[in-house]
């Protein structure tokens, strides 16, 4: 009787936990702007430049999707040093469940991240709308979006612990070599909106490292309602991309989070600040 009078803790209830908590944060604000001012910029760009629009949004989602690791990077080693000044991590380690305590924790970070990509994918496709230079649906940008998002989930989990373990500052440099990664899978900024050729179903052994997979899958989002436009060889070859990708990340991502929840119930916080 006296174990039916403790509370169970579900990951349901330590998800909401944690995003009340977040919701508190200046990380929510962080991702608010950040979401808010990539899509006026580039939106208010790619509605006066002479470049192919849809080209224009394969190109936005690129850069969002190559950003990713550098900002999840961020995110993640703002948050755990939010978590060690409030408590020395109390929030996730001194609970009946540490592995539900860091799931929670990697689910609300991976939720922002979604909900920054969505504000930044519909402000974009807002402001093109309003220029009369949506060339493509909100069905397609939706799937540049879900893509991005998708890439972008194994990379929580890989920079929670890298915060965990080795700390901010080591953290973010992660992170910025992960998006310099990201970039060259792609042949480099803006190479396919300048050559017109559809860079996000490049073969490169670059397009199979994790970092890279955020930007790949978002633009494999874009080019796949573009190469339906050209030919069907085209149409093929981006497909087959989206696929391979979306399965890799699929199953890194199986095996991940078992994998970081295991780790974190093992965990000893040295204390690192930086």
């Amino acid at each position: 009787m006296a174990n039916d009078a403790i509370p169970r803790m579900s990951l349901v209830r330590s998800l909401r936990s944690e995003l009340l908590r977040l919701s508190r944060s200046p990380l929510i604000w962080l991702h608010l702007l950040c979401g808010l001012a990539g899509g006026l910029a580039c939106g208010a760009y790619f509605s006066v430049a002479a470049w192919d629009a849809s080209m224009g949004a394969d190109a936005y989602a690129q850069f969002l999707g190559a950003l990713m690791p550098l900002m999840t990077s961020i995110v993640c080693g703002l948050a755990v040093d939010e978590e060690r000044s409030a408590g020395k991590l109390a929030n996730l380690t001194a609970v009946p469940s540490r592995g539900r305590a860091v799931l929670a924790a990697w689910a609300a970070l991976s939720l922002m991240g979604a909900c920054a990509l969505a504000t930044a994918f519909g402000t974009f496709g807002i402001v093109l709308a309003a220029a009369h230079r949506l060339t493509l649906g909100a069905h397609v940008l939706s799937t540049a979006w879900a893509g991005c998002v998708l890439g972008s989930l194994p990379l929580y989990a890989l920079e929670l612990a890298c915060a965990f373990r080795f700390g901010r500052n080591a953290t973010i440099g992660v992170g910025a070599a992960g998006t310099l990664l990201a970039f060259f899978s792609i042949g480099g900024l803006a190479h396919g909106l300048m050559t017109g050729e559809l860079t996000g179903a490049f073969p490169s052994i670059l397009g199979w490292i994790p970092f890279s997979w955020s930007a790949r899958l978002g633009s494999l989002g874009i080019e796949s309602a573009i190469a339906a436009g050209r030919d069907a060889v085209q149409a093929a070859a981006v497909s087959t991309a989206a696929i391979e990708t979306a399965v890799a990340c699929a199953v890194l991502l199986a095996v991940a989070i078992p994998l970081f929840t295991w780790w974190f119930r093992r965990f000893e916080d040295r204390g690192l600040h930086v």
